[in-house]
């Protein structure tokens, strides 16, 4: 008796795919986020020493800061445009979820169907970009702090918060790009 695995294999076919233009569509849309995505775990945040970071990455490697590493793909050890990730959207999603339960007026939006949804989605996006920005101004003062700017200051800072907050919404938006 074959599993129901090898049944499906056995009903695919090269021709089928070939028939299923939005399937195709959708697979390539998803790569084209992908590649995006790489590309901008590559371009870094300006005023940032790469060489002081990467020898702040080598000797962090087994501890925190490789881990942190690794879940962004690299991206927090190169300290480009996309090392917040999407992070920050999953934790206003999370607190807004749990706000939605306790909060009664939170509660009667979550009951009024699809406008209330959206409302909520709203909320989220805007607990998005506060919590992006206090992570990137964290992260601004610990490379200032770690000697990793090249220019210190209240400017640098601000070219991070900007650069880091885009990272974040360009990448929250690629996210609703797929729904």
């Amino acid at each position: 008796m074959a599993s129901a695995a090898e049944q499906m294999a056995a009903n695919l076919s090269w021709g089928t795919f070939g028939k299923a233009k939005e399937l195709q569509s959708r697979i390539l849309f998803a790569l084209g986020l992908l590649i995006v995505y790489r590309i901008g775990t590559y371009v870094p945040v300006p005023g940032v020493d790469a060489v002081r970071l990467r020898e702040f990455f080598d000797q962090q490697a087994a501890g925190l800061g490789g881990m942190l590493n690794m879940f962004t793909g690299g991206a927090v050890g190169r300290m480009a445009i996309f090392s917040l990730g999407i992070m920050p959207y999953i934790s206003a999603s999370i607190i807004v979820q749990l706000m939605a339960s306790m909060v009664p007026s939170l509660q009667a939006l979550k009951k009024e169907g699809e406008s209330g949804r959206m409302k909520i989605n709203q909320y989220t996006r805007y607990g998005t970009v506060f919590l992006a920005f206090f992570q990137a101004y964290g992260l601004a003062i610990a490379l200032e702090a770690e000697g990793m700017a090249h220019d210190p200051g209240w400017f640098f800072r601000l070219g991070v918060i900007i650069t880091l907050v885009g990272g974040t919404m360009f990448l929250m938006w690629l996210g609703e790009q797929i729904t």
